[in-house]
């Protein structure tokens, strides 16, 4: 058997900015990472993020992570936070899908039928993952509804509508023009898209600067 590899010498590993010394064992990415939610735990903080070599991990796609690296960070919050990083990780999510609605725009162009189809069925799975991170926030994050449907039937409407346009795009998707199928994508996918995108820029920046009554306006405000 050969003998294990030794620790990478001259590692800095970091945790919400201070240097954390790691205990000699933990060897694997898998075993720093562990060690710092340990010390969150102690703090009664959640571990939200951690970077290797400066690229970011994914905590639930991690993918391959490197087994020589130099540095790893990372940063926490308090539960009293959870509302920010949920908002904040619906917002990515919402990038991410609208950048491959943008995308698929123009591929279904050049696409065959067949082809097209699939990435539209592939995409419309993704759209429906913000408006499920966003379902986990607590109904008084922007104050009281004040007479307004609460943040539950906002995201219940919003489920509805997607279903509308999903049902829209894939009746494109019959259609032998792509011209047809690229049109539905843009005027109905990318446009809600886009709409949840701005509305939930706004709610990072409210709740940010800690402007609830402008957050539950704005929330309001997200077309059905």
């Amino acid at each position: 058997m050969s003998a294990p590899d030794a620790f990478p010498t001259g590692i800095e590993v970091k945790l919400d900015g201070f240097a954390v010394e790691v205990p000699p064992e933990r060897r694997s990415v898998a075993a720093i990472r562990s060690y710092l939610e340990l010390l969150a735990l102690q703090q009664q903080r959640i571990l939200c993020s951690m970077s290797v070599d400066g690229k970011t991990v994914h905590f639930n796609r991690p993918g391959v992570t490197p087994k020589r690296f130099s540095s790893v960070e990372a940063e926490t919050m308090a539960l009293n936070e959870m509302p920010m990083q949920l908002i904040k990780t619906a917002l990515q999510q919402t990038s991410s899908v609208k950048a491959r609605v943008q995308s698929a725009v123009e591929l279904v162009l050049i696409n065959g039928s067949n082809r097209s189809q699939e990435l539209w069925w592939n995409l419309a799975t993704a759209l429906k993952e913000p408006l499920l991170t966003l379902s986990l926030l607590p109904e008084d994050i922007c104050g009281p509804a004040n007479g307004r449907a609460s943040l539950l039937q906002l995201r219940k409407w919003q489920l509805q509508q997607l279903g509308y346009i999903i049902q829209e795009v894939d009746q494109a998707c019959h259609s032998e023009d792509p011209l047809i199928l690229s049109d539905a994508l843009e005027k109905r996918a990318l446009a809600w898209v886009n709409n949840l995108y701005e509305s939930l820029r706004f709610w990072h920046e409210a709740i940010s600067d800690d402007l609830h009554p402008k957050c539950q306006d704005k929330a309001s405000e997200q077309p059905l």
